[in-house]
């Protein structure tokens, strides 16, 4: 049991970097954005899955992660 836990975890991580990278970065740094209003965004359903996906494979990363410490 403890072997096929760990494979997936080593699956979570490669799916959860794939998705992370995947995603759009429209994020600028300029400071001067930041004080008046940036507009409303909205995700459409391409980002919003992958934004979905993001948390969901996060959420079970770190369950998987927590049972393989109680588990060992």
């Amino acid at each position: 049991m403890i072997a096929f836990m760990q494979i997936a975890e080593i699956l979570l991580s490669i799916a959860l970097i794939a998705i992370v990278l995947i995603q759009n970065k429209n994020v600028t740094l300029n400071l001067s954005s930041m004080s008046g209003w940036m507009g409303t965004t909205t995700k459409r359903w391409g980002e919003k899955f992958l934004h979905n996906a993001t948390i969901i494979i996060g959420g079970i990363f770190i369950l998987n992660s927590l049972l393989l410490f109680v588990m060992s």
